[in-house]
């Protein structure tokens, strides 16, 4: 009896024995498996340089509403992407992973490339056909460089809220930049701009900045989970962020517009509302297909709140990759003046 109990021990010890070192090889796997790019290859940095001089105000022939409502994007991108590079700098030195802190490091080189050549729009495209960005620009530069410094409206924080705050910021930056994953995959795939004889200049560079957006859309994610971000906190800001971000847009519009003479005799406060339907109204004529529509865009924004949610599953990356790899013979000499990667 005593053998038979003692034979059932050491069965009993060899399995949990055998348990505890599977359990220990899944604990290196997932280490290794959090050391490997979710992207699954190195994120390239491309230089490129676009001349404005042929580029029409209705950059989108017959259609100046969506010509308008797209080119504020070139209003609120710079001041927003420097500043996302800003905040990642500042704790690049407190990441641990060097895989992530090697793609971090891609990430503010892409986007610092990415706010300069929509900069390089604005004063070569908007300011030359009589579009004055000024105040638009003014008020990302307020929200940038004041509300979301790293001394909110110069107050000095004490060491464990300035933490927080840069958790906080980092978990606004994740937010966004599923936003700009999703709209960067909706321009990717859209042919309907060159139906309609949309400029090549213009609309390769939306293509090609949504293209990078979906090459490292994992990487403000995955910098905010190394963090500790939590699925509550992503849910609160993404409520939070999303509404405002809807509303800069919509309000950017309306200041650009109002220069044009077709649109002049709106009133201001109005014209936002109408700027709203107006909105709704052309994305759902053109099937959504010249405009993403509103509710479309934020049915996107949902699934950012989904408990399991991570970046890789969204977009394609393969077609980002082979349109950015196939750029140089996509832009033609009027688009660019010179592409290469570092």
């Amino acid at each position: 009896m005593f053998g038979i109990h003692t034979g059932n021990l050491f069965r009993s010890l060899k399995t949990h024995g055998q348990r505890l070192k599977q359990s220990l090889q899944n604990v290196q796997l997932t280490k290794n498996v959090q050391q490997q790019r979710s992207i699954e290859h190195q994120i390239t940095v491309r230089k490129v340089q676009f001349d404005w001089q042929d580029t029409p105000i209705d950059w989108i022939p017959k259609q100046p509403f969506a010509s308008y409502f797209i080119n504020e994007i070139n209003l609120i991108l710079p001041e927003g992407e420097f500043w996302f590079c800003r905040v990642f700098h500042k704790v690049l030195d407190q990441i641990n992973d060097p895989v992530l802190k090697q793609d971090v490091q891609a990430f503010i080189r892409q986007e610092a490339l990415h706010a300069k050549a929509h900069d390089q729009a604005n004063h070569h495209y908007l300011n030359q056909r009589g579009i004055n960005p000024q105040r638009n620009l003014q008020r990302m530069h307020v929200l940038c460089h004041q509300i979301l410094a790293d001394q909110p409206l110069g107050v000095k924080l004490p060491n464990f809220l300035a933490k927080n705050w840069d958790l906080t910021r980092l978990g606004i930056i994740a937010t966004i930049e599923h936003l700009t994953c999703v709209t960067g995959q909706y321009a990717l795939q859209n042919q309907y701009w060159q139906q309609l004889g949309a400029d090549p200049t213009l609309t390769h560079l939306i293509k090609w900045h949504g293209a990078e957006e979906v090459e490292h859309r994992s990487v403000a994610f995955e910098l905010y989970q190394h963090f500790g971000g939590s699925y509550f906190s992503r849910y609160l800001l993404s409520a939070i962020v999303t509404p405002i971000l809807f509303y800069i847009w919509i309000d950017g519009v309306a200041h650009l517009m109002v220069q044009d003479s077709r649109f002049r005799t709106k009133k201001l406060h109005f014209f936002k509302i109408w700027i709203c339907r107006e909105w709704y109204r052309i994305a759902k004529q053109h099937h959504n297909q010249l405009l993403p529509s509103p509710f479309w865009l934020i049915q996107q924004q949902l699934r950012y709140l989904l408990p399991h949610y991570h970046p890789r599953f969204e977009a394609n990356h393969d077609e980002a990759l082979a349109y950015l790899n196939q750029m140089e013979n996509l832009l033609t000499p009027c688009a660019t003046q010179h592409l290469k990667a570092d």
